[in-house]
Order: structure tokens, then sequence, then C-alpha cells
């Protein structure tokens, strides 16, 4: 056919791929035209149809609505226009999915209960406003009243920030984070631990950053618990001498017995799993290396203590 043919609507549908039920629906909201009709009344249509029709289908496959799709092939709106707008708003679905899908996943891991999966829910749709507020609540609770100088930094090493588009595995990670964050007694938890720090430090302030006794713990003991040294085993004496020895240095204390108990109650303390679990919830959020888990060097360093004082 030259250019000057004009197709019926049934041609026009094996050019088309189209059923001629979609074309006459598209010719009767104007998208596409007849050219002409025959004496009997049916369509004929020009070439172009063709074209305009394909164009027509991909935008309706890329979720374009009608009356979008009538702007652009009337050119009141470019493709440019519409592709950016619509991108734009296909971002706001993306994200919205994701949220539903991190969710759904964590509660098929965990069988939540119907109150719960509400909380969830919530959690993961909270504004990045919301959020905020969220974590300095927890952190408040943690560190208020305490010397603000020396856990300034602390503040800022446990507080998430998710990332304006985060992956599945972040979104559960900081739901997760922040049903810890609001359970009492792991506010408790840390509180305690926040004090016990801020109790080990000297009167006079300001004052330099000092580790806490379990990160010395995790530098000193450490390679032992690496190296599969029993607690109870003379070769983890020179281990535990290390790490009584810093502590005498550290905080000037004094006698076995009083310095074995007060590092008993640190450690006992800090062996709440959930430290563990808080810790690396925030490093997967803010795409942070995963730390190690202290757990074992906490354990180990109690086991260790406790079987020394009872000798």
């Amino acid at each position: 056919m030259d250019g000057g043919t004009l197709y019926s609507i049934g041609e026009l549908a094996q050019r088309t791929g189209l059923s001629v039920k979609t074309i006459r629906f598209y010719s009767d909201r104007g998208i596409v035209a007849p050219a002409d009709r025959t004496h009997a009344g049916y369509r004929r249509y020009a070439p172009a149809a063709v074209a305009r029709l394909a164009l027509v289908r991909t935008l309706r496959e890329l979720g374009l609505g009608l009356d979008v799709i009538q702007r652009v092939v009337d050119q009141e709106l470019t493709l440019g226009e519409v592709a950016a707008e619509h991108a734009a708003a296909l971002d706001v679905q993306i994200s919205i999915l994701r949220l539903r899908r991190a969710v759904l996943t964590a509660a098929a891991r965990r069988e939540p209960t119907p109150e719960e999966m509400e909380l969830m829910h919530q959690l993961a749709t909270l504004s990045a406003a919301e959020r905020r507020r969220l974590v300095d609540d927890f952190l408040d609770s943690v560190f208020e009243g305490l010397h603000s100088g020396s856990h300034a930094a602390a503040r800022r090493s446990m507080t998430p920030e998710l990332p304006d588009d985060p992956t599945d595995e972040q979104v559960r990670a900081w739901v997760e984070l922040a049903e810890l964050s609001l359970d009492p007694d792991f506010r408790a938890t840390v509180r305690r631990l926040a004090e016990d720090h801020a109790a080990a430090l000297p009167d006079s302030a300001p004052t330099p950053p000092r580790p806490d006794v379990i990160a010395v713990a995790r530098d000193l003991v450490g390679p032992a618990v690496a190296c599969g040294i029993s607690p109870d085993s003379p070769q983890a004496d020179p281990f535990v001498a290390a790490l009584t020895a810093h502590c005498v240095r550290a905080d000037g204390r004094r006698g076995d017995a009083e310095l074995h108990e007060w590092l008993l109650h640190r450690l006992e303390a800090a062996s709440d799993p959930r430290r563990d679990q808080y810790v690396q919830l925030l490093a997967l959020i803010n795409d942070w290396p995963a730390p190690e888990r202290l757990a074992p060097v906490i354990e180990w360093c109690v086991t260790a203590l406790r079987m020394r004082a009872a000798r």
C-alpha cells in the first residue's frame, strides 16, 4: 500500500497487534481519529495511525492514563515532560511498595500478632522527621542528665540514618531497631550502661573520650576468644591480668576483690544480647561494615572472672 491508501479497522488491528475493539475504543475517545469513512459508514485510517497507535500502546504499557496520552498525541505535552512526571510518580510508588514488601517479609519471618503487625507498618511508614523524633526520644532516655561531652560521640555512634532510597534489608533493619528502641526494658539496660560509664569518669571536666570497659575487653581479651582459649585455662591468665591491670590504671581501683566485683557488674550489665542486635541493625541501616559480636567476649570475661574469684 502506498502513503495514500487507507486502512480498515481490521487491517489496522493486524498491523498494530491491537484488537479491533481496542482501536474502536481509542477512536471513540479521539486518540486516533479515522481519516475517512466508507459509504457504509466504516472507518478508514491513514498510515500514520499505525505509528500513533504504537505510541499509545507503549504509553499504556508504561502505565499512563488515557487523558495524559490524549494530550501527548495531540502535542499538548512532550514525551519528555510526561516521562519525567511519570518517573517521579513511579519513584513514590516504588518506595511505598518497598516499604510494604519489607514489612510483609519481616512479618513472614516473625509471625507477629495483629498489634505487632500494625506497629511494624507504622514504623516503616514514618517520615524522616518522625524517625528522627523517635530516635531522639530513645537517645534522650539513655543519655539525658549525663556528662554531655563524654557521651556526645556515643550518641552520634548510636544514631541510625535511613537513606532516602533504602534497600529492603535496611527498611527491615529500621523496623527492628525502632521496635527495640521503644522497648522500656532495653532502654533501661542501655541507660544503666551509660550511667556506669559516666560514673567511671573522673569528676574533673572536661575529660577526653575514654574507651568503655566493653571496648577494652574486646581489644585485650578478643584475641583469646578468637584463638579458642578456655576462660578457665592457665593460658587465659595473661589476658585476664591485662584486663584488670588496664582497669587499675584507668580507674585507680585497688584490691582484687573490689576490682573483680566492679568488672563483673559492668560486664554482666552489657551481656544483654539485644545490645549486639542494636549494633548489628545500626550498621546495616547506616551502611557501615558489619561489627563483630561482643557477646562471646563478654561471656568469656564473666566466666574467667567468676572462676578466679572463686579460687
